[in-house]
Parts: structure tokens; sequence; C-alpha cells
């Protein structure tokens, strides 16, 4: 994905329903996100803010971040959260925190679309 340069920062109220939906990549099978808080979009300096709805069976391959911080915040929905080869299962209102060099995933094994809040710090690695 080609990120544009960041803008000077300034307050933002944004209609998510402006925002297009994105599927990253090693997001598979309809794992879709809104990416609302970023350095181009507002000039955020330490913050990806976004929201993502996973279809079921959807999922985001296992990976780790070498310097960023993730919440993930379960808004609707129930899916595997995979943290360093362990899987639980998360439901409506968990709330998921990673550290740098966690190996995670997360796979809708639900029956409905999940939704949930992403939180990074910083915003690029």
């Amino acid at each position: 994905m080609n990120r544009k340069k960041a803008v000077e920062p300034k307050a933002t109220i944004r209609a998510a329903a402006s925002v297009m939906w994105d599927e990253m990549p090693a997001h598979i099978g309809g794992a879709y996100s809104k990416l609302l808080v970023r350095p181009e979009s507002c000039g955020s300096r330490s913050i990806d803010y976004r929201v993502s709805v996973y279809q079921p069976r959807a999922y985001v391959e296992p990976h780790r971040h070498r310097i960023q911080e993730q919440v993930y915040h379960i808004l609707d929905g129930e899916a595997l959260m995979e943290l360093d080869g362990e899987r639980s299962v998360v439901r409506k209102d968990d709330v998921i925190f990673i550290p740098p060099g966690v190996e995670h995933a997360i796979y809708n094994t639900g029956m409905t679309d999940l939704r949930f809040i992403v939180v990074t710090s910083p915003a690029d690695e």
C-alpha cells in the first residue's frame, strides 16, 4: 500500500462513512479496515486508529511488529486471537494488548461479522 506524506496535525472530525474500506496486505477473505486516523489523513504523530470488519472465515496472517504496540477492542462477534502460537476465544468487549515482538493473528471463527477497533503506536515501523 502506498502511504501518502504526513500532513500538519490538526483537530479533525471525520464521518466514518467518508472513509473507504480497504483490504490490507496479508488480510484474507473479507478482512476490511477503515483507516480513520493516520499521519497522512490528519497529521497524527504516533497513532494509527482503525475500525475493522472481518467476515466469517476472514483473518490476518500471523505477523509481528518490531516496535509497534497494538490494542484490539472487540465490538461485535467472536474470533480466535493467536498470541505467540496460543489461541484464545475473544468476544464483544474484550481488549487485547500486543507488545512489540509478539507474533499475532486474528481469525473470525464466529457465525457473524467480527467488528473491532485497532489502535497502533507508533503509526508506522
